[in-house]
């Protein structure tokens, strides 16, 4: 059975993997939110800052092999996922990680920015995912992030595969989303009922994901594995999206289903508590039905299974995500939610241990020529990865 623990070997391998450090590279930061008064503690958040605090300890172990100087440091959780950090942190400086934010003295704290400014390599292993905010910021301010929302000892094996194979299968479908205008998607509800979605691919680039960053400006998930792309939401004038249709979303044990028109989530035409609730969210934050992602994960291919983290399980196949979008090259920000802790960017993942009664039966990509492309039929891509020729190979 594979350790669920990196050693400080392994961690060096990694970070030299990810980040491809070069010779101006100084100084690597491990950021780490903080429960408060606001959001309570847990066990895995407890046990993810424990991890962070061996990783800087392991890292600055071994910095005679990466020659890079090493340092944590504590923020306040942003109570959201990927809404905007807040301004300042503390370096950790020894001892016992912190319990909650209220222990430290907030007179201490160091502005963020010019943190992440100073340090050309960032990670940040956290309880809300900060992919949005350090992407925005990346380009800003130069460093490269690898972000670990939900990192847990169980998605160490997917830190061990072969992301050679992974980043050549993630430049194939961006290489086949770039050139779509259409995608068809539909869905099949216990076996029977059908839902179907066509989404507007056209004025937008899809980006691929590999957990690989060596350029400076850029940030993204590790583990990683997906290539995703923003459906177009109409910001050219006159020109509406022409995303339309139901996406069928599984909530615990209840399937909620969402009408959309030119790419936003208007109404819920299921019933249910969780149709309730999703009802209200979209009638209070209007932002949030905004269709802010098409992703395709690839790890699924390789054995990996759900753990229950976003991080992880959105990689494993097709996620569709409501909310924030401009952090992709949409044009959703945080200002068109009524609060920052509203600020949200929500992955749906289509995998059978995750939403058993929905099916992606069947989805196909159309190009500006009329050709079309199978790309999954029954939740399984029909696409054949071997027959690329991949350009950076």
């Amino acid at each position: 059975m594979a350790s669920s623990t990196l050693t400080a070997e392994e961690l060096t391998t990694l970070v030299q993997r990810v980040f491809q450090p070069r010779d101006n590279d100084r100084a690597l930061a491990l950021i780490v939110d903080l429960p408060d008064d606001t959001v309570p503690d847990h066990g895995a958040w407890r046990e993810r800052r424990e991890i962070a605090l061996g990783w800087a300890d392991a890292l600055e172990s071994t910095a005679d092999t990466h020659g890079l100087d090493v340092a944590l440091y504590w923020y306040r959780n942003a109570r959201s996922n990927n809404a905007d950090l807040p301004g300042g942190a503390w370096r950790h400086l020894g001892g016992r990680p912190p319990e909650a934010a209220e222990e430290l003295d907030s007179v201490s704290a160091a502005p963020l920015e010019p943190i992440l400014a100073a340090h050309e390599l960032v990670l940040a292993p956290t309880e809300f995912s900060a992919t949005a905010p350090l992407k925005i910021l990346s380009r800003k301010l130069g460093f490269r992030a690898a972000t670990m929302p939900g990192f847990g000892p169980a998605m160490i094996p997917a830190l061990r595969l072969d992301y050679t194979e992974i980043g050549r299968r993630v430049r194939f479908l961006k290489a086949i989303l770039d050139r779509a205008v259409v995608a068809d998607l539909a869905f099949e509800v216990d076996g029977s009922r059908t839902a179907s979605l066509r989404l507007d691919l056209r004025h937008r680039t899809a980006h691929a994901s590999g957990g690989l960053f060596p350029d400076p400006g850029t940030a993204g998930n590790l583990p990683s594995g997906e290539s995703y792309i923003v459906p177009y939401e109409g910001e050219v004038p006159g020109e509406p999206s022409r995303s339309a249709g139901e996406l069928p979303v599984q909530l615990g044990d209840e399937v909620v289903v969402y009408r959309i028109e030119e790419n936003r989530a208007v109404e819920i035409t299921s019933e249910g508590p969780e149709s309730r609730r999703e009802a209200e969210l979209l009638a209070r934050e209007p932002a949030y039905g905004n269709i802010a992602e098409l992703g395709l994960g690839v790890l699924g291919d390789f054995g990996i299974e759900p753990i229950g983290e976003v991080l992880l399980d959105e990689k494993l196949g097709l996620h569709i995500a409501f909310g924030r979008s401009e952090h992709f090259g949409g044009q959703v920000g945080p200002e068109q939610f009524s609060r920052p802790e509203a600020v949200v960017h929500q992955d749906r993942v289509y995998v059978p241990a995750i939403q058993p009664r929905v099916v992606v039966a069947r989805v196909d990509l159309q190009r500006e020529d009329g050709l079309k492309l199978a790309l999954m039929r029954d939740g399984r891509y029909v696409i054949d990865f071997d027959s690329f020729e991949d350009p950076e190979a």
